[in-house]
């Protein structure tokens, strides 16, 4: 059997789980390799679980993103890398039922990004690719034999299927391009480190509390677990001893039940299984068992040491003398979190509000580069030199994209920030450079493709949101500017005092009661801290929901949204017609007001209710079916808001607003019609 021996490796995703186990160990164990760690620090990753090979000279971490091609190709060609093991991924099944497209961003387009720089650079002598036992789906449950490597591939979860989807990328790479690839499909893996998502940190650390034990469904699911040390010394041997193209799983035979696993971490902590263990509603999709055949790695050297009670202790051992090691973790603790991600990109399920700063749009601009638009007027009634000038923030986001357009269509000179809200210096010069009499700030974060996102990205979240806003607020106060701030309306949600269907909408000075998303209690946050501090009287917030516009192409378009899902829930709800709404934004700053102001349409209109006007106005083949909130929170991670919204201040401001459904005709669908309705 030949051996491999690697001088630079890098590690993808080694701040996480398994992957610092396998980064400490060759650090540890192998001082002539020089281990260059590649992680973005993802709500699962912790710098900490490196600090065993900070210290070491043969160890180096560099923050960033798989998915940066310029990055990743720049640290093989500097640092000479010959061997990567990429473990970077997002794992957590029950995020990908909502969040699948952040899964397809990380699990596929990361891997193909490696594969593609190991392609150009020609240097790559070994490519070890993480995987999962998932991507074999469903083992019967009187199955005696496990998977083998050549079993058929059929995942059944998001998750897997991105995982699978890479396999088969990392397979072709082999194959087209002679890639020396090697890939490792995983069984459960246990220990130190592990971010309390995962069933086992979840249950010692509750337990931890004194808390209950929630079972999803009857706790009969079939589970293997392997203890962390076991798989970093796995990779060790399937790095040198591994054969190229060949597929390794790392399993064990010895399999449990959850409910066992929960009356195990019971026993060790002297508490009553039958007061402590909580049967909850089973997720969604819920495998009974993954079971494999490790016959091919052992032939390699590897055995499995760590008996599963001594692992057991060894682990709740680390979480008892580390309880802070991951911060607040409540979130993640819940029976079904709605803390942790889903989409995590530019699609709102049923939540208006956008990320305004990012993603593509038909109104991004090409560059980064600070833009200056002062056009020649269209007609003698626009004047030849304009009073105002904005600066707007959120130049690549929806909205602040129209904002420039309908600058250019006014004849109002217009600059897009160079700055991140984040940083004073920068938007201090942006404000020395352009010299606005109005700041626009249409940049924030709701998550990619949606909130879901931000309940697994709480610093990003809270840099833009909170810090970034405030930010930006006091520093055009100190300069005299008045700030529009695009807010969110998602701050409340129907209750005994604003009944569904009553009529009675939330005024502006209402205290927000909606908490279900960690973006609306970003936005609350914000709403408390402007009314809180008094001196910021320079600030004219304007409450958005559901945006809507007459582009029916545009993904962000909540009609756009609703009308591609196979199921929408029908509740009444306040919306924005950005068409008709958006004017009034940069009529209300040339009129200089301020303060809080419900910025949607008067009244309210349900999901069905669209849908019928677009099966009228557009598809008369439409068709679509609902389902309850109920229902939807099995897709869902965050939940969403539901409310209707007093817009009477803003309809006595500018009495030719339009009721939301008027409005609807008038912008959006009589300018689309394609039927004779």
């Amino acid at each position: 059997m030949s051996t491999y021996t690697p001088k630079n490796i890098l590690i993808t995703g080694a701040a996480g789980f398994i992957a610092c186990h396998v980064a400490n160990r060759l650090v540890r164990s192998y001082p002539d390799y020089k281990i260059v760690v590649l992680d973005k620090l993802d709500y699962c990753s912790n710098l900490k679980n490196l600090i065993p090979s900070r210290p070491s000279p043969n160890f180096k971490f560099v923050k960033g993103d798989i998915a940066s091609a310029d990055l990743v190709n720049y640290l093989l060609i500097t640092e000479s890398i010959d061997t990567i093991m990429h473990f970077a991924a997002q794992t957590h099944v029950d995020n990908s039922f909502g969040n699948s497209f952040e899964f397809t961003k990380n699990n596929i387009y990361g891997t193909h990004v490696l594969l593609e720089a190991c392609k150009v650079t020609g240097q790559i002598r070994r490519f070890i690719h993480v995987s999962t036992d998932e991507v074999y789906g469903e083992t019967d449950e009187d199955a005696v034999v496990g998977n083998h490597e050549a079993s058929q591939l059929l995942p059944t979860n998001p998750y897997s299927a991105t995982k699978a989807g890479a396999e088969m990328l990392v397979m072709a790479y082999g194959r087209s391009y002679g890639l020396p690839v090697i890939t490792t499909r995983g069984n459960n893996v246990y220990g130190p480190n592990q971010f309390p998502e995962k069933l086992i940190p979840k249950f010692i650390l509750l337990a931890m509390r004194g808390k209950t034990l929630p079972i999803h469904g009857d706790g009969c699911n079939v589970r293997s677990y392997l203890y962390c040390e076991d798989v970093a010394e796995a990779f060790e041997v399937i790095l040198h001893k591994g054969e190229v193209g060949h597929v390794y799983n790392i399993g064990t035979t010895k399999e449990r039940r959850v409910i066992d696993v929960a009356k195990d971490i019971c026993k060790l902590f002297n508490m009553d299984p039958d007061k402590s263990i909580e049967f909850v509603e089973n997720r969604p999709f819920n495998d009974q068992r993954y079971f494999l055949d490790d016959q091919k790695l052992k032939e390699l050297g590897w055995s499995e040491r760590t008996l599963w009670e001594e692992g057991l202790k060894k682990t709740i051992e680390w979480y008892t003398k580390n309880p802070d090691w991951w911060g607040d973790v409540s979130g993640a603790l819940l029976p079904h979190p709605r803390m942790l991600m889903m989409p995590g990109g530019i699609e709102r399920h049923l939540d208006g509000a956008e990320k305004y700063d990012s993603g593509s749009s038909e109104f991004s601009a090409k560059s980064n580069e600070t833009k200056t638009v002062a056009p020649a007027p269209k007609s003698s009634d626009v004047p030849q030199k304009s009073p105002f000038k904005f600066l707007i923030y959120g130049r690549t986001g929806w909205i602040g994209g129209l904002l420039g357009k309908l600058c250019e269509k006014q004849g109002i000179p217009y600059e897009y920030g160079k700055g991140r809200l984040e940083d004073r210096s920068k938007l201090l010069a942006d404000i020395n450079a352009v010299k606005p009499t109005h700041v626009f700030n249409a940049a924030g974060v709701t998550g990619r493709p949606n909130v879901d996102w931000c309940e697994s990205h709480k610093p990003e979240t809270i840099r833009t949101n909170v810090a970034g806003t405030l930010n930006l607020a006091d520093v055009c106060r100190e300069h005299g500017l008045l700030m529009m701030n695009f807010a969110t309306g998602c701050i409340f949600e129907y209750d005994a005092k604003h009944p569904e269907g009553s009529g009675i909408g939330f005024k502006e000075e209402d205290t927000p009661n909606f908490a279900g998303s960690f973006y609306s209690k970003t936005k609350a946050m914000v709403r408390a801290l402007l009314t809180t501090l008094k001196q910021y009287d320079n600030v004219c917030t304007l409450r958005v929901r559901m945006p809507i516009s007459s582009d029916l192409n545009n993904p962000r378009n909540f009609i756009t949204k609703i009308s591609r899902y196979n199921k929408v829930v029908n509740i009444p709800n306040s919306m924005t017609i950005l068409d008709e709404l958006l004017p009034i934004s940069i009529e209300m700053a040339k009129r200089n007001l301020t303060g809080i102001w419900n910025f949607t349409n008067p009244g309210v209109v349900s999901h069905n209710e669209i849908l019928e006007m677009y099966k009228k106005y557009i598809d008369p083949a439409f068709t679509w079916a609902n389902f309850t909130l109920e229902e939807q929170a099995k897709v869902i991670v965050a939940a969403r808001s539901n409310n209707e919204m007093d817009a009477s201040k803003l309809k006595k401001e500018f009495p030719e607003l339009l009721p939301i459904k008027e409005s609807l005709i008038k912008y959006v669908f009589e300018p689309n019609k394609k039927t004779s309705a």
